[in-house]
């Protein structure tokens, strides 16, 4: 099983950044995919998941309305298109793979988001 999750960079305040994360291992198309983050010192946070067909998505309150989760199912990848970014939004995002019913979960390595002047 492998979740490798790229895109992250330097970028300015208000700018964007595509993160993707490539599954291989599992049956992708059935794992609902989330993705959280960590900030320096601060504990790992949910930010956003969209359920496994792509039917329904959900973000934290932090970042509606400025973050959205998708997925392309036939080529094994979400993504998290991140705008109007802010100094907060600086983390390690990872992405997370979880089918429910089973109770199993896969983690990627994260990729690095730093929002800075």
């Amino acid at each position: 099983v492998q979740l490798v999750a790229s895109g992250g960079g330097l970028v300015q305040p208000g700018g964007s950044l595509r993160l993707s994360c490539a599954a291989s291992g599992f049956p992708f198309s059935t794992y609902d995919m989330s993705w959280y983050r960590q900030a320096p010192g601060k504990e790992r946070e949910w930010v956003a998941t969209i359920t496994s067909a792509g039917g329904n998505t959900n973000y934290a309150d932090s970042v509606k309305g400025r973050f959205t989760i998708s997925r392309d199912n036939a080529k094994n990848t979400v993504f998290l298109q991140m705008n109007s970014l802010k100094p907060e939004d600086t983390a390690v995002y990872y992405c997370k793979a979880l089918w429910l019913r089973l109770g199993v979960a896969y983690w990627g390595k994260g990729t690095l988001v730093t929002v800075s002047l």
